[in-house]
């Protein structure tokens, strides 16, 4: 029986990390775990309870109601795909909007916020077999994870994906904007307190600025496969 491991895939966002990582778990029939939707969500709950405003972030206000925040994911056999419920509520597609990404760097930098999530990240890949993605997964979630992957892309490619995915979702938005918030994104993401973006030493970087979806799964399926039979 092939023995089963643990899937790191950290990365700059709208790199196509939750793509990539959904197709691996399929194949290999593992759980797929978006760990940057969990920060989404928390960031929605904070959005709809007025925590965030125009005034700025009400930390104590987070801080306080942490234990009212309820992630989990559900399989949805319809689609062949695992969706997140906010409080048993299913809010995929909400927390994938330009308002939530405007803030989702902001309050996963809160401490508090981060630890839980990673507790309960770590809960759920105690049994191995799983995939999770997002950008300290390989240097924090999962230090000792048997593949780590680190994801990158051009900042225009990103951002026309970005741009693709919203204008399929019905969503009217404006490329450049796309492209400053990817840009301010990355830029909050690396220089964050808590868990700053890096790549874990022993990570293979994937630029896939040029690949197809179908590139990159022969690229690393070739590495699953020496991972998991040729040692």
């Amino acid at each position: 029986m092939d023995k089963k491991v643990i899937i790191a895939i950290d990365g700059y966002s709208s790199c196509g990390k939750s793509t990539f990582a959904k197709a691996i778990a399929k194949v290999l029939k593992y759980i797929y775990i978006d760990s940057g939707a969990m920060y989404r969500a928390v960031t929605l709950y904070c959005m709809r309870k007025g925590y965030i405003n125009r005034e700025g972030i009400n930390i104590a206000g987070i801080l306080n109601n942490l234990d009212k925040i309820h992630v989990s994911f559900i399989y949805n056999h319809d689609i062949d795909e695992y969706e997140t419920y906010l409080n048993a509520e299913n809010v995929e597609n909400e927390i994938r909007g330009i308002e939530v990404s405007k803030f989702v760097s902001r309050i996963s930098q809160i401490h508090e916020v981060r630890e839980r999530m990673v507790e309960l990240q770590r809960q759920i890949g105690a049994s191995k077999g799983i995939v999770m993605d997002g950008r300290d997964i390989g240097t924090v979630v999962f230090p000792y994870a048997e593949i780590k992957i680190f994801m990158t892309a051009s900042i225009d490619i990103r951002a026309k994906r970005r741009f693709d995915e919203l204008k399929t979702k019905g969503n009217n938005i404006d490329f450049e904007e796309i492209k400053r918030n990817i840009v301010a994104r990355d830029i909050a993401d690396e220089n964050r307190d808590i868990s700053p973006l890096r790549r874990a030493e022993d990570a293979i970087v994937l630029d896939n600025s040029r690949m197809t979806v179908h590139e990159q799964m022969v690229w690393v399926m070739s590495i699953i496969e020496k991972k998991i039979h040729g040692s």
